[in-house]
């Protein structure tokens, strides 16, 4: 069985305590929700519209091959926006405060190949909670061949991983939308995180074949069906779309939590962290272009890491005003706020925490500052 983890603010800080009543105070004085607003909506239209408008086209206007890749470029966006931008927020029932309404944009993950229930207990609950602690954050756990906590295995082929880690970026939504939900379902239930009957998990596992059904059927079997396109074709194209969005989901999670500045905690024997929950997520995460527009719009304020770590059940469209509240905050207790200003800055800070892992170098500053 897995070590419980249990934080314990040895320190006594008020810090979150003092953060929240400031961030509450912050709506209550602007008079506005917490939730979406119509910046929100029109945002959502956006990236649902990347994805369903060059698959319309691609079904209806006869396009040559430069024309169907094309789409399915465009739509490798829109499936990273839709990701970032909107079931995020539904999953985390920060789109609305009716649950009604949060469970019916949650399900463009379930549209696009996903399954609802396992991405909330990986990401709600398992990172979330622990983040960056080996094996209890399932994002930094070693995949394969490639390593993201100095606490991961070592293997000399891991030295090559600053070559090879963009490809395994542009695999990682294919491996999502094909294997990783079944893989999930059964070790969740192994673990102990679902806990439901037998005729529960049977359920279960009936709806996530049966959306992924749905999901081939519309992106392979209706083309083929309807359209002259040889399955060849069809296939590159769903590969392009996959890397395309695999890229950009995966670098951007990444730039927030592995990058040089950031912790990777471990618990004493007794599964311990004595830190305040809220200081841990401050230690453990980053911000990254800040300053960006496009950037913020379109990656639904996961450059704002820090704040929705924080406050998940915040609309992100809500994250640029929050944060100098949070930095302000974080300085007056002694907190620190990792911020990366610009894409490039932090892309640099990661490549070089994967490089130095598969050197197994771990003497960066944020592998002493948390075993120090």
């Amino acid at each position: 069985m897995k070590q419980k983890i249990k934080f314990i603010n040895k320190d006594k800080t008020q810090f979150f305590n003092t953060l929240k009543s400031r961030v509450d105070q912050y709506f209550i004085d602007n008079n506005i929700s917490q939730h979406a607003n119509a910046n929100m909506v029109f945002k959502s239209i956006v990236m649902l519209s990347l994805y369903f408008v060059p698959y319309s086209l691609l079904m209806t206007q006869g396009f040559g091959s430069l024309g169907v890749y094309l789409c399915y470029g465009v739509m490798g966006l829109g499936l990273a926006g839709i990701g970032m931008s909107v079931m995020h927020d539904a999953n985390h029932d920060a789109y609305s405060a009716n649950p009604v309404i949060n469970k019916i944009m949650a399900q463009a993950l379930t549209i696009v190949g996903g399954d609802n229930r396992n991405w909330k207990t990986q990401h709600n609950i398992l990172h979330h909670t622990y983040t960056n602690i080996y094996q209890h954050d399932r994002d930094i756990d070693n995949k394969g061949i490639m390593r993201f906590s100095p606490r991961g295995e070592y293997s000399k082929v891991q030295r090559f991983q600053v070559f090879y880690v963009f490809l395994f970026y542009a695999i990682m939504s294919l491996y999502w939308t094909t294997l990783k939900d079944f893989v999930q379902y059964i070790q969740f239930i192994k673990d102990g995180q679902h806990r439901d009957s037998g005729f529960q998990k049977f359920v279960t596992l009936l709806g996530i074949i049966f959306w992924k059904a749905v999901y081939f059927t519309y992106m392979f079997a209706l083309p083929i069906i309807f359209l002259d396109f040889s399955f060849g074709q069809l296939f590159l194209g769903f590969i392009i779309m996959h890397s395309i969005a695999g890229l950009i989901l995966s670098v951007v999670f990444q730039l927030a939590h592995v990058v040089e500045e950031a912790h990777f905690p471990i618990p004493d024997e007794k599964g311990n962290i004595e830190n305040e929950w809220a200081i841990h997520q401050m230690e453990t995460t980053a911000d990254f272009s800040r300053k960006s527009w496009l950037i913020t719009y379109y990656v639904g304020g996961l450059n704002y890491q820090t704040e929705h770590h924080l406050f998940p059940r915040i609309c992100h469209v809500h994250y640029p005003k929050l944060a100098p509240i949070v930095e302000a905050t974080a300085k007056e207790f002694g907190v620190p706020y990792i911020y990366n200003e610009t894409f490039f800055t932090a892309l640099k800070s990661h490549m070089s925490v994967i490089s130095k892992l598969g050197r197994n170098d771990v003497t960066f500053a944020a592998i002493a500052n948390s075993m120090g």
